[in-house]
């Protein structure tokens, strides 16, 4: 106890007992700092509470030190004493439990190892007829595995391809596109040199003539009927794309983010854009109740109206006299003529950049006419002025030749040649491109005339490996995969080989030295054809220079 004074009042003292508890423990150092001058260390307040027990469970607990048992074993052999007594004079011994024991044969130590050895040969012998017996099993299972697999194979290789012959028999009978009418020009060519052929094999003099004739008749009623087809494909078509045309303008604005979330923000000119394009579906559309038809031509003529001018008037004219035509109860296909002249006038409307302002971002003629003078060539062929995305441009060619429609026609009339394989293997050698995201371009440059020459030139229109002349199952791959494609870098193969060539680690390993050989010298064949155009020309160095 410690003893001191307080304080109480303003002149008085009282003396107080403090009771002053020395720790038990040594409290933990939590910083502090020191005066140089004075020497003095000042420590950092720390807490004086005595720390909290534990409370007592009622059981005895020991630490781990205290619970640990070393034990040890120590074999000891303690010495135990016996003996024998025998039969002697004076003494007798009972030998009726006794037993005769006689030696054994003796095994020496090379019949011990022999007889280890034959014991040995026997598991062994066991232990190699199970694992034969697991290892013909499991060849039996891989066998009958690869089996069904090569059935399941053979099975879909069979089923793609009459997929194939019935999508392009469809393809034949409905035609739709330029590539289904070029497939038509091309199997009325075949059919025209088979019965050539024929004829001049069979037939000679007059008759010969005569059946030239009739072939020559066929030929016209077989092109009328394909023009025939045309003019009801192209209706069909030219529907179609004047819809794409007015939904890609009625689309929003989309960017992607930094996350990868598409954003997408809809401005006035693609509000307006949207709703002339309902209104031009409303108006196109057959088979509507005339209440209904009346309240669209109303909605129509109040939008046009917005704007005076002639084609504007010319509009409402027209939809004044189909509603006075209606409330007479004029007949649906009377008003045929009149809906469509109503459709196509509204549709030069929606053209019109002043009306539709976002239409002038896809119109292939742009509203200024100063534009029309960049990159504007003339066809020698039908003499119209038109831009060069409209001109094929081979590989060996230095000027501008016939534009696209001029070499359509030239070709349905003369050569009537079938493009649509050489673009299916273009198509899906851009698409295996574009999946290695490396940049490459080469395959973006050729076109499908260049691939044709490549294809029907270089490689004999079959593949390297097994000489498959089926063009549809050929595709265009990488030689090197490490490199970009290019045409000194192809193979031509099927699907089938195409993969499994993808998979391969080194080409020298897995290839002959002379099929390495003939690939190369194709390669070359390519290179020196494609240097005639010179924007080729920097891939031809950067090859050169990776080869080096």
């Amino acid at each position: 106890y410690l003893g001191t004074s307080i304080l109480t009042d303003s002149d008085s003292f009282q003396d107080v007992a403090v009771k002053v508890e020395r720790p038990t423990y040594q409290k933990p150092f939590l910083g502090g700092f020191k005066n140089r001058i004075t020497g003095v260390e000042f420590h950092n307040a720390g807490s004086q509470t005595i720390p909290k027990k534990r409370p007592d469970k009622g059981v005895q607990i020991f630490c781990r030190e205290t619970q640990t048992v070393f034990e040890k074993n120590k074999p000891q052999q303690t010495k135990n004493t016996t003996s024998t007594q025998m039969t002697k004079i004076g003494l007798y011994v009972s030998n009726r439990t006794d037993k005769l024991i006689s030696p054994g044969k003796y095994l020496t130590a090379e019949e011990y190892h022999k007889r280890r050895l034959e014991a040995v040969i026997v598991l062994q012998t066991y232990f190699r007829r199970w694992h034969a017996i697991n290892v013909v099993q499991n060849l039996r299972e891989a066998k009958r595995l690869r089996l069904a697999w090569e059935a399941q194979e053979e099975l879909r290789k069979k089923k793609e391809k009459e997929e194939k012959l019935r999508r392009e028999y469809e393809r034949k009978v409905n035609p739709r596109t330029k590539e289904d009418f070029e497939l038509l020009y091309h199997d009325l060519e075949l059919w025209r040199q088979e019965e050539t052929e024929r004829i001049n094999r069979t037939l000679t003099g007059a008759e010969r003539k005569a059946a030239f004739c009739g072939v020559l008749e066929q030929e016209a009623e077989l092109i009328a009927a394909i023009g025939r087809q045309k003019l009801n494909a192209g209706e069909e078509n030219q529907q179609k794309a004047i819809l794409h045309f007015l939904d890609k303008c009625a689309q929003p604005k989309r960017w992607k983010a930094y996350d990868g979330k598409i954003t997408e923000m809809d401005t006035q000119y693609t509000l307006r854009a949207r709703e002339l394009f309902e209104i031009y579906s409303n108006i196109s559309m057959n088979g509507i109740p005339k209440g209904e038809r009346r309240d669209v031509l109303l909605t129509l003529r109040q939008t046009v109206k917005e704007h005076e001018c002639k084609l504007t008037q010319e509009i409402v004219e027209l939809i004044d006299r189909e509603v006075d035509l209606m409330s007479r109860e004029v007949k649906e296909w009377n008003l045929e003529g009149l809906r469509k002249r109503i459709c196509t006038l509204f549709l030069q409307y929606i053209k019109t950049p002043k009306f539709n302002p976002e239409v002038a971002r896809i119109l292939k003629v742009p509203p200024d006419p100063l534009k029309l003078y960049k990159n504007v060539n003339i066809c020698p062929s039908c003499e119209n002025y038109l831009p060069s995305t409209e001109f094929p441009i081979p590989a060996d060619s230095h000027t501008f030749g016939r534009c696209c429609l001029c070499c359509k026609l030239g070709n349905e009339a003369q050569q009537r040649k079938s493009f649509l394989k050489y673009k299916l293997i273009l198509e899906n050698l851009r698409k295996s491109e574009a999946d290695y995201e490396d940049g490459s371009k080469i395959a973006f440059l050729v076109q499908h005339h260049d691939l044709q020459y490549m294809i029907e030139n270089i490689w004999d229109c079959q593949s390297a490996l097994s000489a498959c002349s089926d063009l549809y199952d050929l595709v265009m791959v990488r030689w090197d995969k490490h490199h970009e494609w290019s045409p000194w870098n192809t193979i031509l193969l099927t699907e089938d080989e195409a993969d499994a060539h993808l998979k391969l680690h080194s080409l020298q390993e897995a290839y002959e030295a002379v099929f390495i050989h003939r690939i190369k010298h194709k390669h070359i064949r390519a290179k020196n054809y494609f240097a005639q155009i010179p924007v080729m020309t920097p891939f031809l160095h950067r090859s050169d220079n990776q080869a080096n």
